[in-house]
C-alpha cells in the first residue's frame, strides 16, 4: 500500500539526533506535520527549530513516558519507530539494568506505541507504521541482546503486517547497516571497519521515506545487505564464519 506523506501527521521517535533527526528534516521538506520525541531536550529543541516540528521529550523506557507521549502527541497518520539503544561486549558482562533497558526501548516501546496508536489510526481510515530494525537481526557477536531486540522487531512487524492485511494500515521495516550517528560511541565501541562503509543518516532517512511512499514491506540499506540476510537463512554456519572476519557490524 503506497502512502502519500505530504500533509500527513507523523510521529518520529528517537528524533534528537542521527536517523531520527534526519528523518524529521526530510518529512518537514515534504510538508508533513511532525511530532518528534527523544530524551535529550536540548537536542530535540534544536531539531524542532530547524524543522518546525513539535518537540515532546519522553523516556520510552517507562510506561509513564509512553502514556504521556501518546496523550500529548495525539493520533498520527504515520508512526516511525526509530528510537533504539546499543550495547557492545560479552553477554556475561552486561549489567542486568542494561539488558532490561535495551529490551524496553528497542522492543517493548515500539510494540506498545503501535498497540496504543493503532485503533485511532484505523478509525481515521488507515495509516503507515515504520519499524527501524537493523542488519544485526542476523545475530552479531558481542551484541547478543541488541541483535535479539532487532530480530524481535522484525518478527513483530511481519506478524502485524499479516494481521493488518486489507485494513488500510501498511507496515514497513527498515534494516540499516552502519550509519554515521552517535550510536556507536554511545554503545561503548566505535565502528572501525572500512567495509561496509558507513551511510550518512540523511541517505537512510530519504531511502526510508521513499520505501514508505512506495509501500515497500522491507528496506535494506545498503540494498545488498538483503542478500546477506538471505545467506544467513540458507547457510547460517558459513555466514557466521565469514562474518567473523569483519567483526561487529552495527
Amino acid at each position: 500500500m503506497t502512502t502519500v506523506l505530504r500533509g500527513r501527521k507523523v510521529l518520529v521517535t528517537g528524533g534528537s539526533s542521527g536517523i531520527g533527526a534526519a528523518t524529521t528534516l526530510a518529512l518537514a521538506r515534504r510538508g508533513c506535520e511532525v511530532v518528534v520525541t527523544g530524551r535529550d531536550e536540548r537536542a530535540l529543541r534544536a531539531v524542532a527549530a530547524r524543522t518546525g516540528a513539535r518537540p515532546l521529550a519522553a523516556d520510552l523506557g517507562s510506561p509513564e513516558g509512553l502514556a504521556r507521549l501518546v496523550e500529548e502527541a495525539g493520533p498520527p497518520d504515520v508512526l516511525i519507530n526509530n528510537a533504539g539503544l546499543g550495547w557492545s561486549g560479552e553477554t556475561e558482562t552486561m549489567p542486568g539494568t542494561e539488558v532490561r533497558r535495551l529490551l524496553a526501548v528497542n522492543l517493548a516501546a515500539p510494540v506498545e506505541l503501535t498497540r496504543m496508536l493503532l485503533p485511532a489510526m484505523r478509525s481515521r481510515g488507515g495509516g503507515h507504521i515504520v519499524f527501524v530494525s537493523s542488519i544485526a537481526t542476523v545475530g552479531v557477536g558481542t551484541e547478543a541482546v541488541y541483535s535479539a531486540t532487532k530480530a524481535g522487531l522484525r518478527a513483530f512487524a511481519a506478524a502485524l503486517r499479516d494481521e493488518l492485511a486489507g485494513k488500510h494500515v501498511a507496515v514497513t521495516t527498515v534494516f540499516p547497516g552502519a550509519v554515521r550517528t552517535p550510536f556507536f560511541r554511545r554503545r561503548g565501541q566505535e565502528y572501525t571497519r572500512s567495509f561496509p562503509r558507513m551511510l550518512p543518516p540523511e541517505e537512510v532517512a530519504e531511502r526510508m521515506l521513499r520505501a514508505v511512499e512506495r509501500g515497500e514491506q522491507e528496506c535494506f540499506l545498503p540494498r545488498w545487505l538483503g542478500l546477506a540476510c538471505r545467506a544467513n537463512g540458507l547457510l547460517p554456519g558459513t555466514f557466521h564464519r565469514l562474518s567473523r572476519w569483519f567483526g561487529p557490524t552495527a
